[in-house]
């Protein structure tokens, strides 16, 4: 069973100090009441952190108290011998003399002040880790509203605005010869591509080529077939002149290495099949133009035109090309007339173009010997279809075309999307040099 504390004697009352007797309930001299006062603790022993008495430990005498301090002295942790939990023994931090500790010189990696060494020795320098070259490049800012940064996927962070790809507009010169192409207003990508160049036939003579490719938007990857066959044909070109090919034979070369290099396109990505199963295969259009020796050779599938226009403006400008298209075969057939036929929404279907499915390889060529010089304009219909006829075409380029071939290309692309840029855009200025005297025409 359970017994009551027994509570010890009291030497003295707790409320008048008078001596008591053993067993008193009461003070005799003030009546306190002595049963309300509690029994001292038991006297226990101070207990280790572990929970066990520990005698082993040499605990430090404390210090006397400095004279005239109200404060206790108190033991610190370092000096209580032991170890961490590593092992190793404590030691005390050395005291800082204004609360900051600076190890180092910022400038040299030196200590302030000597000092000895301990283990483990730190090094006199810490290597620096090389800036990231991304970090510190300037980052490109939004086209459209001047302000947010453009993201990885080439979008505006603050507008949504997608930026110009390189594509989208692309100008290039080539000795005497200039091409832009342009993505045009409405469309979501440049699906036209083109090729200029010059070289020298084998007497030493110049020569000039261009090729400009439009990319059949309803078939896969256009933009991949105009960069095909405008690249291996001006590549052809190049090799074949200065072999000495007749300009013309060398167009023809181009064009059918051209229609393969597309072709080759049509064997389709690893699962593109799959996922896409009745996508037609790559194809594009191509016109291409070659100026030397006073001879102006023309080729070309599909409906990208080639125009002449002389300087003297006072004689007539020419097309030279004739379009593989549906408006085209009805007024051949004369079944309408020019214009009722490229009124039609038929008018731009072609019925000749470079691919694997094209129903068959017909390139054009064509040779001609002005008797004066003059420009010729190799062009995609995203531009003649805003200057059609080669009067309208001569009345938009500047009289000094001839000189200034880039301004030139600049104002055509300049005048398609002033009048809507429903399409892209893509032309080349190729000048012809006055010919000899005595030269005829064909």
């Amino acid at each position: 069973m359970s017994q009551m504390p027994q509570q010890a004697a009291l030497p003295k009352c707790p409320s008048c100090a008078e001596p008591l007797e053993a067993g008193d309930l009461f003070c005799g001299a003030c009546g306190y009441d002595l049963s309300a006062v509690p029994a001292p603790p038991a006297d226990q022993p101070t207990l280790a952190m572990t929970g066990a008495p520990d005698g082993d430990v040499d605990w430090p005498e404390p210090e006397p108290v400095t004279t005239g301090s109200t404060e206790p002295r108190a033991h610190r942790a370092a000096d209580v011998p032991g170890t961490d939990s590593g092992g190793s023994p404590l030691h005390a931090p050395e005291p800082a003399a204004s609360g900051v500790r600076f190890d180092r010189r910022a400038d040299l990696g030196e200590p302030t002040e000597p000092t000895e060494p301990t283990e483990p020795t730190e090094p006199d320098e810490y290597p620096l880790q090389a800036p990231d070259p991304r970090a510190e490049a300037p980052a490109q800012v939004c086209v459209a509203c001047r302000a947010g940064r453009v993201d990885g996927d080439g979008y505006c962070e603050n507008c949504g605005h997608a930026q110009p790809r390189e594509r989208d507009h692309m100008e290039r010169e080539s000795g005497p010869v200039a091409a832009i192409s342009d993505r045009g207003l409405r469309h979501h990508r440049n699906e036209d591509d083109f090729a200029v160049a010059h070289t020298a036939l084998p007497d030493g003579s110049p020569a000039t080529l261009a090729v400009v490719c439009d990319g059949v938007s309803s078939a896969t990857r256009p933009d991949e077939a105009s960069t095909a066959a405008s690249r291996t044909a001006g590549d052809v070109l190049l090799a074949a002149l200065p072999r000495g090919t007749h300009p013309q034979a060398a167009m023809h070369e181009a064009i059918v290495a051209a229609a393969q290099a597309v072709d080759a396109l049509a064997e389709p990505p690893d699962g593109a099949r799959e996922h896409a199963p009745h996508q037609n295969a790559p194809a594009c259009t191509i016109v291409a133009s070659v100026v030397a020796s006073g001879l102006l050779v023309v080729g070309w599938v599909g409906d990208s035109r080639a125009y002449w226009v002389p300087d003297d403006r006072s004689a007539p400008p020419a097309r030279l090309t004739e379009d593989d298209s549906w408006a085209a075969q009805m007024v051949a057939a004369g079944l309408m007339n020019e214009a009722e036929a490229y009124a039609d929404e038929r008018a731009h279907a072609i019925t000749g173009w470079l691919g694997a499915d094209a129903y068959e390889l017909e390139p054009h060529t064509a040779s001609f010997k002005p008797d004066r010089s003059g420009v010729v304009l190799v062009c995609t219909d995203g531009l003649w279809n805003y200057a059609e006829t080669p009067e309208e075409m001569a009345e938009v380029l500047p009289p000094d075309a001839a000189a200034r071939p880039l301004h030139a290309a600049r104002v055509l692309v300049g005048h398609a999307l002033d009048a809507g840029g429903h399409d892209n855009v893509t032309v080349a200025v190729v000048p012809f040099p006055a010919p000899p005297q005595g030269a005829g025409s064909a």
